[in-house]
Parts: structure tokens; C-alpha cells; sequence
């Protein structure tokens, strides 16, 4: 019975490990922080997306997941992937904005926490809510993954040197668009239902190609935010065609529907004006 008590305990320190992660790169980011503070704060949220990862995991692995457990991940995520993110990225590039900087940090905290306030209800009204092929809405850990991969591969590849001015604003772009791709309504694949087969061995056979060519044309560091940014495209692209084929297929009913109106239209005139239904036969019969 203490064993598996104690199985009970192992994924949630996984969770509040993940939170310790956070909460240290938000000490980092306090204060005036150097660019190297803030590449090791960066460093500490890319662990936290590790301790977040496998405590699910280690949960279904353990046949100890909870309610318990579940809202615990939320307000680590909130921590780690939102408060924490957002201070980062808003010393990092958006201090010098002001008040514009300041709001479009916290209007990606601020979604995240909606984001993960969704899933929770979504979850609550249907118990395999969560468990579906695809997510509603950009995870916070991925959005959170793409500000960090950005510092951490800038840190790396200037050699430590601050962010140009010029970056300034296209960094807010880009952070204003991850805040509403969270809120959004665009469906992100878990591959949860992933098995080997040919066609997942020829996908990775092209992501590896395609990480060779980015590691050998540009700098190694790039290649985690190009696996973010697939990630993003993925997920827009195959909304786009879902929507496209939605609208089609409204438009199809709508022309049939139209069609069996006008149908019903002459034979309505026809039955007023006693004529009845046309036959082929003899007018006598």
C-alpha cells in the first residue's frame, strides 16, 4: 500500500519539478538581466518542457493519473510556459517597446492561461476530451517552446550579443501571433494515435533531411525553432484545408438544396394548374 502511495507522488514531482524550473528562470530574469541570464532562463523553461512532458507519462505508465494531477499540470503550465516565457521575452525584446512591449507580454501569459482554462472544461464535460488526436487551440508548452528555441538559438548563434532594434517589433509580431494562435480554434495534432508504418518513416526520413539542411546552411541552433515552426505550419495549413473542404461541402448542400426546391417549385405549378405529373405514356391513359 506505501508503494503505491509513493507511485502516486512520482509524477506529480515531475509537475512541481517543471514548476521549480520556472519559477527559477523567472529569478533569472528579475532585476537587470544580462543575456547570458536570460539564455540560462531559457534554458530552465526547455527543461521544464522536459519534466512537463513525461509527467503525463509517467502517470499512464504508472496507472496513477488523477484529478489531482491534472489541475496540478495546469498551474504548473501557467507558471512556466506563461509567466515565465512572457517576462523572459519581454526583457529580452520588448522592454524597449513600453507599454505596448509590456501589454503584448502579458497578453500572452494572459492566453495561455485561457487556453488552459478551455482544455480544463473541455475535459470536465467530456472525459476523453483530452485524449483525441488533436488539440483546440496552440498548446502553451509549444508556443512557450518557440519564444524559447528563438532566444536560446540567437544566443547561441550571435555568440551572446543582444537583439538588434530592428528585431524589436517583429519579435512583438510574432508573440501577439502565438498569444491568439492559443485562444484560436485551430486544431494541433497530438500524435497521440502515431504508429511505425511507411508513411511516419517516410515523414521523419524528411524532417531529418530537412534538419541536415538547415545544421549544415545555417546555424545548428536554428534547427529547434525550425521543428517549432513545422509544428505551427502544420497545424495552419491543415486548418486551412479543413475549413476550405467545410465550406465546400456547405456550398454543395446549398446548391442541392436549391436544386430540390426548384423541383418542388414546378411541381407544385403543375398539381395548381390540374395537370398533374408528366408522364411518358399515352395522354389517354
Amino acid at each position: 500500500m506505501k508503494l503505491r502511495k509513493l507511485m502516486f507522488v512520482l509524477p506529480n514531482l515531475f509537475t512541481v519539478t517543471s514548476i521549480f524550473c520556472g519559477f527559477y528562470a523567472i529569478t533569472l530574469c528579475a532585476g537587470e538581466a544580462e543575456p547570458v541570464h536570460l539564455y540560462q532562463a531559457a534554458l530552465a523553461i526547455f527543461f521544464a518542457m522536459f519534466f512537463d512532458g513525461f509527467d503525463g507519462r509517467v502517470a499512464r505508465l504508472t496507472k496513477t493519473q488523477s484529478d489531482f494531477g491534472v489541475q496540478l499540470d495546469s498551474l504548473a503550465d501557467v507558471v512556466s510556459f506563461g509567466a515565465a516565457p512572457a517576462l523572459l521575452v519581454y526583457k529580452w525584446a520588448l522592454a524597449p517597446l513600453g507599454f505596448a512591449g509590456l501589454f503584448v507580454s502579458f497578453a500572452f501569459a494572459a492566453c495561455g492561461a485561457l487556453r488552459l482554462a478551455r482544455f480544463n472544461v473541455l475535459a470536465a464535460r467530456n472525459p476523453h476530451g483530452g485524449g483525441g488526436s488533436f488539440f483546440v487551440g496552440l498548446p502553451i508548452p509549444i508556443a512557450a517552446g518557440m519564444l524559447v528555441s528563438v532566444i536560446i538559438s540567437h544566443h547561441v548563434a550571435s555568440q551572446g550579443e543582444s537583439l538588434r532594434e530592428s528585431a524589436y517589433v517583429p519579435v512583438a509580431v510574432a508573440v501577439a501571433g502565438l498569444s491568439l494562435l492559443m485562444v484560436s480554434t485551430v486544431r494541433y495534432r497530438t500524435f497521440k494515435d502515431t504508429r511505425p508504418n511507411r508513411k511516419s518513416a517516410a515523414v521523419f526520413m524528411l524532417m531529418v533531411a530537412a534538419g541536415v539542411a538547415i545544421a549544415t546552411q545555417y546555424h545548428p541552433a536554428w534547427l529547434l525553432v525550425a521543428c517549432c515552426g513545422a509544428y505551427l505550419a502544420l497545424g495552419l495549413v491543415e486548418s486551412a484545408v479543413q475549413v476550405r473542404t467545410h465550406l465546400a461541402a456547405r456550398k454543395l448542400a446549398a446548391g442541392s438544396a436549391a436544386v430540390a426546391g426548384v423541383i418542388d417549385d414546378e411541381d407544385d405549378e403543375e398539381s395548381e394548374d390540374g395537370e398533374g405529373p408528366r408522364s411518358n405514356g399515352p395522354a389517354f391513359l
